[in-house]
């Protein structure tokens, strides 16, 4: 969330339409509008596969965007959320192992507190006829923002983590941030009291010293492993109760070096917010855990994307290891990553100027096969585009990978108005044109 956050809505349609151009190794796709009239719309998008049935895709984007695909992502159809308690962005969308869809965003409760919840919206059926929601106990007039969620794929427990706000955009150095953590275990009907992780706080300037992009995931036996970043650099907690007890104190992983709050010449706001996930498959890097981000340790004109690996469920760490395989002094940003389940193999989709001295900037996916010991990395956008300082691209972009289908999602900018695409990747045979 971010002052850009000051949007509007008109009427809404459903479209269900699939635009192509250009010449890619892979099929992209032009995910539907909610609002084609609006141009700052579909950005900070989330995308998820469903395991029970690959070709049943889903995807949100801000501001009340749900996208979905009944055919592996080759057309879609799009629609406007609603709620009791407001949609207002920052949409996480998971499915659980029965193929239950949940759809996570940030409140605008007219009759109450301005983003005083996270709410959980769900629908047992991809066209998304989604409940009115539920969320963990709001705690008065604090702010609650940027969550992330994952499902445990052998008992349907939920675990979201996220950033509270005593007072958002407060410069008051009484008024912190924290990172708060909430489980259901009954499917998103309810859900425990927000419970505090992390023992050092930071300030509420939604910037480098404040505490921010909380994610949680899981090991192979229950463990429950968070990492977030903020003025110390990056964090790790965790614990082997379910959540009942953490760590009296985090632990410092890697300074963040630039901070998380990065300047890219022509973005409006791009973080390097990390991502963390586990290998759950039987391959042979099970109950790895991998952390992904930006910084800008080799400069501030040459952002790079980074990847720390622990291999004794968090005791120990690698020293970081550069995912751009590129020896230019250009950026590469906004980073998002995924494990397919079924192998362990990991991918990671960010924004890429290698190839530009200006702002144009591609769109790149990476995966590595051994444990993140290599990475090979390819161009999926067909065509190149050029951002605008003055709009808001979202805070993250998305991918999705389950039995070799990856689907990656991203924002992109032609002529001022903001468009969301996604990509056929299929590895088993490397769908291409």
């Amino acid at each position: 969330m971010k002052n850009a956050f000051i949007i509007g809505f008109v009427n809404f349609w459903i479209l269900g339409f699939t635009f192509l151009f250009g010449q890619s190794p892979f099929k992209n796709v032009q995910i539907p509008p909610v609002n084609s009239k609006y141009a700052f719309n579909e950005c900070e998008p989330s995308i998820a596969i469903n395991p029970r049935n690959t070709n049943e895709i889903a995807a949100g984007s801000v501001l009340k965007g749900y996208h979905y695909s009944i055919d592996g992502g080759h057309t879609w159809t799009s629609k406007k959320m609603s709620s009791t308690y407001g949609v207002y962005g920052d949409p996480v969308l998971q499915f659980d192992q029965l193929g239950r869809l949940y759809y996570f965003h940030l409140s605008d409760y007219s009759k109450g507190t301005h983003l005083d919840r996270i709410v959980c919206q769900t629908s047992n059926t991809i066209i998304g006829k989604f409940t009115s929601g539920t969320f963990p106990a709001p705690n008065g007039t604090k702010v609650q923002d940027k969550h992330w969620v994952v499902i445990d794929p052998k008992t349907n427990v939920l675990y979201m983590t996220w950033t509270q706000f005593d007072a958002y955009d407060s410069a008051d150095p009484k008024d912190t941030s924290i990172i708060v953590f909430s489980k259901s275990i009954d499917r998103g009907k309810s859900w425990t009291t927000p419970k505090r992780i992390s023992k050092f706080g930071g300030d509420c300037l939604d910037g480098d010293n404040t505490v921010e992009g909380a994610v949680p995931a899981l090991g192979p036996n229950g463990e429950i492993y968070v990492t977030w970043t903020g003025p110390k650099g990056l964090m790790f907690q965790k614990s082997l109760d379910g959540g009942k007890t953490w760590f009296s104190e985090e632990k410092h992983l890697s300074k963040q070096v630039g901070g998380w709050d990065l300047h890219i010449p022509g973005f409006y706001r791009a973080n390097g917010l990390p991502f963390l996930m586990s290998d759950m498959s039987n391959g042979p890097n099970r109950g790895n855990l991998y952390l992904n981000w930006c910084d800008q340790r080799n400069g501030e004109e040459n952002t790079d994307v980074w990847l720390l690996k622990s291999t004794d469920g968090g005791q120990s760490w690698s020293e970081p290891i550069k995912v751009n395989q590129d020896q230019t002094k250009t950026h590469q940003f906004l980073t998002t990553m995924g494990i397919d389940q079924s192998n362990g193999n990991l991918h990671f989709v960010y924004y890429d100027r290698r190839k530009y001295k200006g702002n144009s900037t591609d769109v790149v996916w990476a995966t590595s096969t051994d444990g993140g010991i290599s990475f090979k990395e390819e161009t999926i956008s067909e065509k190149p585009f050029t951002p605008d300082k003055k709009v808001f691209f979202g805070d993250y972009l998305g991918v999705s990978a389950i039995n070799g289908h990856v689907r990656p999602i991203w924002p992109r900018m032609d002529e001022g108005k903001i468009t969301l695409w996604t990509a056929i990747i299929d590895q088993q045979n490397q769908d291409k044109k």
